[in-house]
Parts: structure tokens; sequence; C-alpha cells
């Protein structure tokens, strides 16, 4: 549980990156999709370093690249759970300036336990020494 509750904190804080990028590519014209493509990248990047360090400290079973890799591969697992939810939101809100943030939300939540399950069981997967 405890892994867990940290592993949220993690994701509020990747929430808050997904936003903040999503808001200033949108600002610099990409659109809604792309820009949540590049937003989403950004956040798996940094939610990786605070799992890395402070929810997962056990397991690193490869060098940090790698384990970026295998991570992002994971995280994309969730990331389609939490980019189908974004879409259907931004589709069924209203058009207006949070409009975006919500729906980053909404996709949060719904890959945030597909993320934590091939992180702990894949990424992180215990017993296995670093190779």
């Amino acid at each position: 549980m405890r892994q867990f509750i940290r592993f949220a904190i993690a994701g509020a804080i990747g929430f808050l990156v997904d936003s903040g990028v999503l808001y200033a590519m949108l600002a610099l014209g990409t659109g809604l999709y792309a820009g949540r493509l590049i937003s989403f990248l950004c956040a798996a990047f940094v939610t990786w370093r605070i799992n890395r360090r402070f929810t997962f400290t056990k397991g690193h079973r490869h060098s940090a690249w790698r384990e970026w890799y295998e991570y992002l591969a994971a995280m994309m697992f969730g990331g389609l759970c939490n980019y189908g939810a974004y879409v259907l939101a931004m589709r069924a809100l209203p058009h207006s300036g949070t409009g975006p943030l919500i729906a980053v939300a909404i996709g949060s939540v719904a890959g945030m336990f597909v993320n934590f399950a091939t992180a702990r069981l894949w990424v992180y997967r215990p017993g296995k020494s670093r190779s």
C-alpha cells in the first residue's frame, strides 16, 4: 500500500507536468492531441525519475537508460487508457479553458492502475538482480 501511495504522489506530480506542458504546447499551437502526446512523454519521464528514486527503490535490474525505455514501454499500456479517456473527455466536455485540464485528470486516473501494475510487475519486479 505504501508503494501505491508513493506511486500516486509521483502521479500527482506527473499530472502537474502533464497539464503544464500541455498548456504550453497549446500556446505554441500544437493542438489538443499532438500537444498531449508531448506532455505525456514529459510526464512519463518525470514520474519515472520519482518512482525510481522513491517508490521502487529496489530491483533496478538494468542501467538507468535501459530502465527508462522499459518504463516507457510499460507506461504505454496505461498511456493508451489515459489517452483514450482524454480524447473521449475532450469530445464530451464543453469547449473551455479548463477542458484540457479536466480531460488530463480523467485520463490520468484511467491509466494509473494499469501503470502501477506494469511498473511493479515488469519494470521493478522483485527478486531480479541487475544485469
